[in-house]
């Protein structure tokens, strides 16, 4: 027995050591060509350092290194629900009551009652008639174009959308335009060509709002396009849901307040990962034919573990709370025009179209990333974007705003602007 069991173990040692020395060779030629990626990465001024949180998400959070806590307007916490005490208390009656997971995909042993209930709740949320989960919204753009799109069919895609749009597109056969950033006439000319081509299907496909931007998409022209030519309208409304519009109900909505007429696109995919709690999720919001579809052919959905149970169950909470009231939209959109109009007044430069996400543009990437770090000593958490994140000589500071903000914190805010901007020689 015992030399059997040592032929055995050496048998199996022979086969490791031959495993990990083929393997790692391999390894460190991989490990070698990666290392110079990163020390290019590095050297070009864009590598992307991770700071460590140490509290919950909020107005103001624990950072590793740091005796105090810093205010933080660089999240898409932008209603104040991510630690919001009712949405917490729902996680984790959830998780006592239905487990930390399902181990499962959907269509197995997957689908909960509370799936099911929040599903309805976003499709009543949207106005239409049904909505699919997935883990994420980027699971959610991956899994529809490929769905609804043949070679036979086109779609027409904004240049600056999403990446994860971009990636859904890919992953589709049919015929792929681009047209310039919000121009409609460009639009109109790729609308004119697909028709041209004898296409079957149209599909215009647009974030609602740009996250690096802060502007809208304009959904009353695109939808009137569309219209005219028999497409099919879709938006990415990951940076609207929740808190952009009256009732934030999103794009759609921010312009019929605008133009008092009714806006309306076929098909809508969002996020739970922001506004709507900021633990992840995504999700489809259409027609009953889409959405049986996608249960039946999305891979995302299909081969991705069902949505965790706290997470669902805070997703549950806040849409009760969205459905009950809209006084965490008015709150953001007066924070927002708070913001806007003091850092205006002060000489800054603000991009977007009174959006919460507030980009204040100061061009040189060098300069964005001197600034952030100023305000951070300030005890501001800010973060500067430049290339490849956002275009050369366009770097900026995205400052996002909250309805948990107090008006003392975003005066502070414009006024450590004010103090860096002076001492930095942009205003």
């Amino acid at each position: 027995m015992n030399s059997i069991y040592e032929t055995g173990r050496q048998c199996f040692q022979r086969s490791i050591k031959y495993y990990n020395r083929s393997y790692s060779t391999a390894l460190k030629s991989l490990n070698e060509q990666l290392g110079k990626e990163l020390k290019e990465i590095e050297n070009a001024g864009t590598w992307k350092t991770e700071r460590i949180i140490t509290t919950k998400q909020g107005t103001q959070v624990g950072v590793e290194g740091r005796s105090k806590k810093l205010l933080n307007f660089c999240a898409n916490n932008y209603l104040g629900l991510s630690s919001h005490p009712e949405v917490i208390a729902a996680g984790q009656a959830a998780l006592a009551e239905y487990g930390a997971g399902l181990s499962s995909v959907r269509f197995i042993c997957g689908t909960q009652n509370i799936h099911k209930e929040l599903e309805r709740k976003i499709a009543k949320f949207h106005g239409r008639e049904d909505a699919i989960l997935y883990p994420s919204c980027f699971d959610a753009n991956a899994g529809l174009f490929e769905q609804i799109l043949t070679p036979e069919d086109a779609v027409i895609s904004d240049e600056l959308n999403h990446a994860s749009i971009i990636d859904g597109i890919r992953l589709c056969k049919a015929q792929k335009h681009r047209y310039t950033h919000r121009n409609m006439a460009d639009l109109e000319t790729k609308l004119i060509e697909a028709v041209k081509q004898n296409t079957r299907r149209r599909l215009i496909v647009t974030d609602g709002v740009f996250s690096m931007d802060g502007n809208v998409a304009p959904l009353a022209d695109i939808c009137k396009l569309a219209q005219q030519y028999n497409a099919l309208v879709f938006i990415d409304e990951c940076h609207a849901t929740g808190f952009f519009g009256s009732t934030g109900r999103g794009t759609e909505e921010f312009f019929e307040n605008q133009t008092g007429k009714k806006i309306r696109v076929d098909i809508i995919n969002s996020t739970l990962g922001k506004a709507l709690g900021g633990a992840s999720g995504g999700y489809t919001t259409g027609s009953t034919e889409l959405i049986n579809l996608l249960r039946q052919r999305g891979r995302p959905y299909l081969f991705s573990n069902s949505l965790p149970p706290p997470v669902v169950g805070c997703g549950n909470k806040v849409f009760d709370l969205l459905l009950k009231s809209s006084t965490l939209c008015r709150k953001v959109e007066e924070n927002t025009k708070l913001f806007r109009e003091g850092m205006t007044k002060a000489g800054f430069k603000v991009l977007g179209d009174n959006h919460p996400i507030c980009p204040v543009f100061l061009g040189d990437a060098k300069l964005a990333s001197t600034f952030a770090d100023k305000m951070l000593d300030e005890g501001i958490y800010v973060i500067g974007f430049s290339y490849p994140v956002v275009p050369k000589g366009k770097a900026r500071i995205r400052v996002q705003i909250s309805a948990a903000h107090e008006s003392s914190q975003i005066q502070h805010t414009i006024n450590s602007f004010i103090k860096i901007g002076k001492e930095l020689g942009v205003v």
